[in-house]
């Protein structure tokens, strides 16, 4: 199981190409609203989640999390007492996580760059606390994936696709939508 968190001014392009391509390769993947079923994102597109934050509790088995940008929205989600729970699990068992933007100033706040490379969006490299940050549109280290921004969508989710189910399920799918 993915799970994917929105939280009010998410960007809408990089979760919701994410929540299609891994769909299309057949993941497992639920959407979690943040304090609401309901959540706007950052150019007012209302998205009906799969699960509300108070429906879990951040015991749930789970192989990935997945931060996207856009502001408020990471703002939102680094406040969120699920998201830090859920991050903290991810740490401590070895699981991936995933950030696009803004969102991987999250993981910086918390020490999970630490000695990996990482990139985000122009601005919020100071954030990336511990990392060698590289300027690459999408950078995969060990079991950390960020990206830079909306328009490298589709590269963050065939590398959490490779991630997740392997290569040949990337090379299938990029073929497939003409990537």
């Amino acid at each position: 199981m993915v799970y994917l968190f929105l939280a009010d001014g998410f960007e809408e392009i990089e979760a919701l190409c994410v929540l299609d391509f891994l769909r299309r390769a057949g993941v497992e993947v639920k959407t979690v609203g943040i304090d609401e079923k309901i959540v706007t994102g950052s150019h007012k597109i209302p998205v009906v989640c799969d699960k509300e934050d108070i429906n879990l509790t951040g015991d749930e088995d789970f192989d990935m999390v997945i931060l996207p940008g856009g502001l408020p929205g990471a703002n939102n989600l680094d406040q969120s007492p699920l998201v830090e729970k859920f991050l903290n699990r991810a740490v401590a068992e070895d699981k991936f996580i995933s950030a696009i933007c803004a969102a991987p100033f999250i993981l910086g706040k918390r020490g999970i760059l630490n000695g990996k490379r990482a990139c985000c969006y122009p601005g919020f490299e100071d954030q990336l606390t511990g990392a060698t940050v590289v300027n690459d549109g999408c950078v995969r280290d060990g079991k950390i994936i960020t990206a830079r921004a909306m328009g490298k969508s589709h590269d963050f989710a065939l590398e959490i696709i490779e991630a997740l189910v392997g290569k040949s399920e990337r090379d299938r799918l990029s073929a497939s939508v003409l990537y």
